[in-house]
């Protein structure tokens, strides 16, 4: 059984993640982090340091802040762990912090999880190279709870209609 930790298990996400888990026969929900007071603090689950959550569990869920992922990619340093980081809006000095850390762990990162996305990812690569005539716009909206504008969604798809046309997003 896979034992999963779900770094900002109070969130809204977090919340949802962890029901998941305990809904599949296959994990079991090993540990639970997050910032402040929750009703899940008095959880047997609950752990109050980074690195205590890690020891519990095998792999361990992150869809949090960029402060709170750097926190997890800094603790995990010192007790690697298998991560699945779905966190939006790192700072250069964060990406470079998951970069560090896959070389001595598992690490699946993504600013967006659906496979929908990941092929829209890839059509629109394919489609900035071939119509280069064309400008590109991207407009995204969001639920109201949305923290963070432009989107890691929007973001990666600007750097695929980049990517397309063999050019630098940031310059």
């Amino acid at each position: 059984m896979l034992k999963v930790g779900i770094y900002g298990a109070s969130g809204r996400v977090g919340k949802l993640l962890c029901e998941l888990v305990n809904e599949n026969p296959a994990m079991e929900l090993a540990s639970i982090y997050f910032k402040g007071e929750s009703e899940l603090t008095g959880s047997p689950l609950f752990k109050s340091d980074v690195a205590s959550f890690l020891e519990a569990c095998d792999v361990a869920i992150d869809f949090t802040s960029p402060e709170g992922t750097e926190e997890l990619l800094e603790a995990a340093e010192k007790n690697p762990t298998a991560l699945v980081i779905g966190t939006t809006g790192l700072s250069a000095h964060q990406q470079n912090l998951l970069k560090d850390a896959s070389a001595s762990m598992a690490i699946l990162y993504a600013t967006n999880m659906s496979l929908g996305v990941a092929l829209l990812n890839s059509l629109v690569e394919t489609a900035s190279a071939k119509l280069r005539e064309f400008d590109i716009e991207i407009v995204e909206m969001h639920h109201r709870h949305k923290k963070d504008a432009p989107s890691g969604t929007a973001l990666t798809l600007a750097e695929s209609a980049a990517r397309g046309r063999e050019l630098d997003l940031d310059a």
